[in-house]
């Protein structure tokens, strides 16, 4: 499931490319027919993203919210745009003045739905504090993790407590600052919190700015490749088995609360 860098880099492109200016809006696919109509040919002011959470702003007050999930995809084009190819849930067509026509595609979304404000404010409210958004309550986040007995494997996957951080920034800040996975949010100090969310900041950041993660030190960029030919290294992600790139112990694999979960035992003990 894509992570909060990536909704931010959409949200930062649709912002330059499209907002600004009145779009048109479709479901070639028929399955948003009504929502699109609710929005075509209206002026989009903004787009921003809160954790996994997309949301476009018109000036009628709708907003569009989407939510990639597991499959979904945005694909962009200039215009003129060639005939939808597959299940195109929604395309958003504009050229705000002083721009090339620029063109995007919605396909497999968990959720694509037009909302108003008190709906919106729903969404944003149940979510945790986003490290990549301006002015974002850090403290919120951890007066929700000291009191809990949860482990803060869990925690961090919550998004009702952190929004954005997924399975990959799960597994390698924990990594990077010698947290068990399992241990519990009340063992967790103030002090590792303030460094863990820094970290965090950090390199969200450099996900939105060069759109993959790194999260690897250049000091321990090296030994085995990446789990994918086209991405970066890691820490402990999607290695188990495989030697610490720190200490050479084999990294360790588990489910934790349905999903994977990945931790070296000498680095990160309990």
């Amino acid at each position: 499931m894509p992570e909060g860098h990536t909704l931010h880099r959409l949200a930062r492109l649709h912002q330059q490319r499209l907002a600004g200016g009145v779009v048109r809006v479709s479901s070639p696919q028929g399955k948003f027919a009504a929502g699109a109509a609710r929005v075509d040919g209206q002026l989009l002011t903004r787009a921003e993203a809160w954790g996994k959470h997309l949301l476009h702003h018109y000036d009628s007050g709708l907003v569009v919210h989407v939510h990639l999930g597991l499959y979904g995809k945005f694909t962009e084009s200039e215009l003129p745009m060639g005939e939808p190819v597959g299940q195109v849930r929604m395309r958003i067509l504009g050229a705000p003045d002083g721009q090339p026509g620029f063109g995007t595609d919605l396909r497999g979304p968990t959720a694509c739905e037009v909302l108003v404000a008190p709906e919106v404010s729903a969404l944003t409210d149940r979510l945790g504090p986003d490290p990549l958004r301006r002015g974002a309550d850090r403290d919120r986040a951890w007066q929700r993790l000291h009191r809990s007995r949860r482990p803060i494997g869990a925690l961090l996957m919550d998004q009702s407590v952190l929004a954005g951080v997924g399975n990959v920034y799960r597994a390698e800040v924990l990594f990077r600052h010698q947290v068990s996975p399992y241990r519990l949010g009340t063992g967790l100090s103030a002090d590792e919190w303030d460094a863990m969310w820094a970290d965090l900041v950090a390199l969200m950041k450099v996900g939105v700015r060069v759109g993959k993660m790194v999260v690897v030190r250049p000091e321990d960029d090296h030994g085995a490749p990446s789990y994918a030919p086209d991405r970066p290294r890691t820490y402990v992600y999607r290695r188990q088995g495989e030697p610490c790139r720190v200490c050479g112990t084999p990294i360790t694999h588990a489910v934790m609360d349905a999903r994977n979960l990945f931790w070296c035992p000498t680095c990160q003990p309990d």
